[in-house]
């Protein structure tokens, strides 16, 4: 029976977005499992979507014994701070220092993110990799990362096999992590090191346009299911997150396995797939204003029109605060419109305060210092209030404690808008159906997501549209001052 340590650390950081990471918002991060360490650890990812829960699963199941060291997460923002990054290691490195004090191991999982970047740090997994393997020495490494993840040579000459997501909307977190474990397992019993192969390509893919239920990573992420099916091989293909000003931004493919001519054959194929599929990744941004004539000409039909307010995703580090869909829905007299989410802390305070049926004058949003970004005014009527509190129920977040801190409807005119005190992405249909609303009754919903939110609302859609309006989610990357890229790196596909 193997001896396997498990433990993880993920944050998406984007560069350019307003606010820094502490370790505050790694202890408790909305929608996420908490912080936690050691013999608590099983218990408090179990059930959750999670890759280590995954990884968990799939160890016992082959009559293996983890050992629980520390894992956290947070919500995507800008850096993370060196004080918060130094304290997150310094807590899995004692978990493993004690967890060596008590026997050897026979490898080592580890749930990383694969684009986060400290104060210091330009690749925070591939520093926090070689501190494990200083610890371990030639034990196995097998890491699992999101598809996001700008993976970098350290990480791959570090790790063992790297094994990535393959579905934007993340909903085969648990998967990948089942997938890794048994990628280690594999390289256990097999005693050697593992071949393999790694490249960067030279372009960034804006993150709408990454989408696997659409072309081409649909085809791309078909044609490495159908190569990899006997798990001879362990591939980390990743589109990247291409909102960090890094070297190393952008995507990346990396395949392991015990057989050098395996390995070369499916690497060969996949990169030559990426490379031929290159200019299928962009697609079509609507202002506010075309988007909201389209859907308003339209006849209710049952089904809602979804607009993703991408530059706002905080999936992606954005704060949900920005107001500009939900400035020109009123001032297009809309009607069954809901705007979900907008954090205004001291509204939903307000809100609660007053209690239902109360009328509000507010300035509501735009809480966070951006250009070119206003708050609503206006008078608000409170339709509905919650604690903020429910379960995740669609294909990403099933099983997930949702926790938005006290929130709020309030109508202005014939628009509705969801107020939390806490940030999230809107990628579950509960953050709507916990305040009673239903999707169904609306003719169009804003979401504070880029993909996520097309695995629980896609279904339901009459049409999606991904809508520009102003916020530090940039989806043309062209508009950022790149200053650490890599030379030769063009900024569009």
């Amino acid at each position: 029976m193997a001896r396997i340590a498990v433990g993880g650390f993920q944050h998406e950081t984007n560069t350019f977005a307003p606010k820094n990471t502490p370790f505050a918002e790694f202890e408790i991060p909305g929608g996420w499992p908490p912080m936690t360490r050691g013999a608590a650890l099983f218990d408090t990812v179990s059930g959750t979507s999670v890759p280590i829960a995954g990884a968990i699963d799939a160890a016992r199941e082959a009559g293996h014994d983890p050992v629980p060291l520390s894992w956290c997460m947070a919500t995507p923002a800008n850096r993370v701070t060196d004080d918060a990054f130094e304290r997150v290691a310094a807590m899995l490195l004692e978990e493993l220092d004690a967890v060596l004090a008590e026997g050897p191991l026979d490898g080592v999982y580890l749930d990383l993110h694969g684009a986060a970047v400290t104060e210091s740090l330009e690749d925070a997994e591939g520093a926090l990799i070689a501190r494990v393997r200083e610890r371990v020495g030639g034990v196995p490494i097998a890491v699992s990362v999101d598809l996001h993840a700008n993976v970098t040579d350290a990480m791959v000459r570090q790790a063992d096999l790297i094994d990535a997501y393959r579905h934007y909307p993340h909903i085969d977190m648990r998967v990948t992590g089942a997938r890794a474990m048994r990628g280690l397992l594999a390289r256990i019993a097999d005693g050697t090191p593992w071949h393999r192969r790694f490249r960067k390509f030279p372009f960034l893919i804006a993150i709408n346009w990454q989408c696997t239920m659409i072309e081409p990573g649909r085809s791309i992420m078909d044609r490495i299911d159908h190569l990899a099916i006997d798990e001879d091989v362990s591939v980390c293909f990743c589109p990247g997150f291409p909102l960090a000003d890094i070297a190393d931004c952008g995507p990346a493919l990396a395949v392991f396995g015990p057989d050098e001519a395996r390995v070369a054959s499916v690497f060969k194929e996949i990169d030559a797939l990426m490379t031929a599929s290159r200019p299928g990744f962009a697609g079509t941004l609507w202002t506010p204003a075309d988007a909201i004539a389209h859907a308003m000409g339209a006849p209710p039909s049952g089904k809602p029109f979804i607009f993703a307010d991408t530059q706002d995703n905080p999936g992606g580090g954005g704060e949900a605060d920005t107001t500009g869909i939900l400035q020109a829905l009123i001032d297009a007299g809309a009607k069954d419109a809901l705007v979900a989410i907008i954090k205004d802390t001291d509204a939903a305070a307000a809100a609660h305060k007053a209690g239902i049926g109360a009328n509000l004058e507010l300035a509501l949003g735009a809480g966070t210092d951006q250009p070119d970004i206003e708050p609503v005014r206006g008078r608000f009527v409170v339709e509905r209030l919650t604690d903020g509190r429910t379960i995740g129920t669609g294909p990403m977040q099933r099983g997930n404690a949702l926790s938005f801190g006290p929130t709020a409807v309030l109508r202005i005119n014939g628009v509705r808008v969801i107020v939390t005190s806490r940030k999230a992405q809107v990628a579950d249909q509960a953050v709507i159906r916990h305040t009673g609303l239903d999707p169904a009754e609306m003719h169009i919903i804003v979401v504070k997501s880029s993909v996520h939110f097309r695995a629980d609302y896609q279904p339901i859609a009459r049409e999606v549209l991904v809508v520009k309006a102003p916020g530090p989610v940039t989806a043309d990357l062209t508009q950022l001052a790149f200053r650490h890229l890599r030379p030769g790196v063009d900024l569009r596909p």
